[in-house]
């Protein structure tokens, strides 16, 4: 806590003011996690969250739509990678969301804890964005949109969050953007080394050396071959445990014939409607659409299949989609392999 209060300080987040009259005040909490490093090391994390709920539009906010990196972009680009031997590096911002300014008159009451003593009558008043404030991640892409533009980078048509440049000699530099995840590939490590000295000075940035996993996707290179592999065999892992379906029986096809799924087996009865009340269907159909739309085009047509009985579910559902996580249980380390010998898309 301590911690993120001097970041908070540090940053200029707010200054304390008396509340005008008229103004409503929001309140705050701390949420605390532990947060697994990689090598498997756990670090305590509290972080102080504004409860946005409370916020009204066009009063506390306007806009807040912000985007992020579509799948595919992520796809391609490592394919580019792949086939060019370019190199693949990974950044993350460190409080993100506190780097976005706001436009909006915002006041908050002081953190529970950290109260200032003999101005415990005063509020902070906002200048930065805060994690929980419904505008935070449209701010945080504003302030990194301009400062890429500012830099000389082109923002990509299709997807607003692929940046690219083209230097001297034929280099270029492609930076990917989702929330406050960062890959970056180029053909010259110097380039992007000045790249990262440059977001360094405006942002708190944290180098996470050659990229090995992006939301949740592990990347596996071999240079040599210039063959690369995205797989998400630890996300699965984790699917299986949380439905109880580590132990299953693996089968070899994602949906069997012989399920002739209908809306016909929707609940009927309210025993059935009540048994089926109990089931996380949507949880587990969720999860299964996220590996679906990252690494496993595979399952694309029995999670479509059984995504369409959502609103209600019956048994015969459940068992499709239990069937689906068998399959996953057998196939775990599929994987999207990249490489070949052009770029042609």
């Amino acid at each position: 806590m301590d911690e993120e209060m001097d970041s908070l300080v540090r940053n200029q987040t707010w200054d304390l003011v008396k509340l005008p009259a008229g103004k409503r005040v929001l309140q705050n909490k701390w949420v605390y996690r532990l947060k697994e490093e990689d090598g498997g090391k756990k670090r305590y994390k509290a972080r102080l969250v504004v409860k946005g709920f409370a916020q009204k539009k066009g009063i506390d906010f306007d806009e807040i739509f912000s985007p992020v990196v579509k799948m595919t972009s992520i796809r391609t680009i490592l394919s580019l990678v792949a086939v060019e031997d370019l190199h693949l590096e990974q950044l993350d911002v460190k409080m993100a969301f506190l780097h976005g300014d706001l436009e909006e008159e915002i006041y908050m009451q002081q953190p529970q804890g950290y109260e200032v003593k003999g101005k415990e009558n005063l509020v902070c008043r906002l200048k930065k964005s805060l994690y929980g404030l419904k505008q935070a991640p449209r701010q945080w892409y504003l302030k990194f949109d301009k400062f890429m533009t500012e830099q000389g980078y082109d923002r990509c048509h299709s997807d607003h969050c692929v940046y690219f440049k083209r230097l001297d000699n034929g280099r270029y530099i492609i930076l990917l953007l989702y929330v406050d995840d960062m890959l970056v590939a180029g053909s010259n490590m110097q380039d992007i080394n000045v790249l990262k000295r440059k977001l360094a000075k405006s942002f708190a940035m944290k180098d996470l050396g050659a990229a090995k996993q992006i939301l949740g996707m592990r990347i596996t290179r071999d240079r040599k071959n210039r063959k690369l592999t995205l797989s998400q065999g630890e996300y699965i892992e984790k699917v299986l445990q949380r439905f109880r379906m580590q132990n299953a029986k693996p089968v070899s096809t994602p949906l069997a014939s012989h399920f002739k799924l209908s809306k016909h087996m929707c609940p009927e009865t309210q025993e059935e409607i009540d048994y089926m009340s109990k089931i996380p269907y949507s949880s587990a159909v969720g999860s299964l659409m996220y590996a679906m739309v990252c690494t496993r085009p595979d399952i694309a047509h029995a999670v479509g299949v059984v995504s369409r009985y959502m609103n209600n579910p019956g048994k015969e559902h459940w068992k499709a989609v239990h069937w689906i996580l068998r399959y996953l249980r057998g196939t775990t380390s599929h994987a999207l392999c990249f490489g070949g010998s052009d770029t042609v898309l």
